[in-house]
């Protein structure tokens, strides 16, 4: 694999509201030495033409958000999209909201694995993205412990995100760790402090134990790093996701 690095669309979101200007932002990316891309949050646009444009600026679709309840219903339409780009692993951005309890996660987990299975019979993953909230406990065990033991691991993966773990108090490393085989592919952004409140931060820039996490995703088998950051506050979004790279190719990845 030439690269492991890629941009998460959802950090420019303000900018991919158009056709116009997906393809912008789709070169923007590409300036800054990004060769793929998770799509997530773009306007409308069809599965063609943004498979043109990509192709047109040598980018790789890695991965996707997409709706559960699309992969649920139209398993075949997401199988013949991500078929269509070259994408083998689509994940979704959270649990839906009534499954946000003990029972309800333990019965998301077995549902979405025979979503997932579906999926599979057409090359592609199913991840499930976590933010904090997941790690509630419940009777000893976190949401996110439940949907991972509770699940079918052979169809069932996960896109862990970095700063949400440390946002619930986990520690993203072990978490990887403990996901081996089943984190193909992993959302980084990093944790900085402003007084007493947590910010998102470009990685490198903030204060996550970069040097395990890199270690864990070795061991995990991780094959896909996504940079992503949901506010760069005052910073333009495209500066940030340069910051991100650059420091990442400083830790030795590429």
């Amino acid at each position: 694999m030439a690269t492991q690095l890629a941009a998460q669309l959802y950090t420019v979101r303000e900018f991919t509201k158009t056709e116009a200007g997906i393809a912008e932002s789709l070169k923007k990316v590409r300036q800054l030495g990004y060769e793929a891309v998770q799509c997530s949050a773009l306007g409308p646009i069809s599965p063609a033409a943004l498979k043109n444009l990509v192709d047109s600026e040598g980018i790789t679709i890695c991965a996707t958000h997409t709706d559960y309840a699309r992969m649920r219903d139209e398993p075949q339409a997401v199988i013949d999209e991500h078929q269509l780009w070259g994408c083998q692993h689509a994940a979704i951005g959270g649990i839906p909201g009534e499954y946000r309890s003990a029972e309800g996660f333990a019965t998301f987990a077995k549902e979405a694995s025979e979503v997932a299975a579906r999926l599979a019979e057409g090359g592609v993953t199913f991840s499930y993205h976590n933010h904090s909230f997941e790690l509630e406990r419940f009777n000893g065990r976190t949401g996110l412990e439940i949907l991972y033991a509770e699940s079918d691991a052979n169809y069932f993966k996960s896109e862990l995100d970095t700063y949400w773990i440390q946002h619930g108090g986990g520690d993203a490393a072990d978490w990887i760790r403990r996901l081996k085989g089943r984190a193909q592919i992993i959302h980084f952004k990093d944790m900085a402090m402003r007084g007493s409140t947590q910010r998102f931060a470009e990685v490198g820039e903030g204060n996550l134990n970069w040097p395990a996490i890199l270690d864990a995703c070795l061991y995990a088998g991780v094959e896909w790093y996504i940079v992503e950051q949901d506010s760069c506050y005052e910073r333009d979004p495209f500066e940030s996701l340069g910051i991100s790279l650059r420091n990442l190719q400083a830790m030795g990845l590429s």
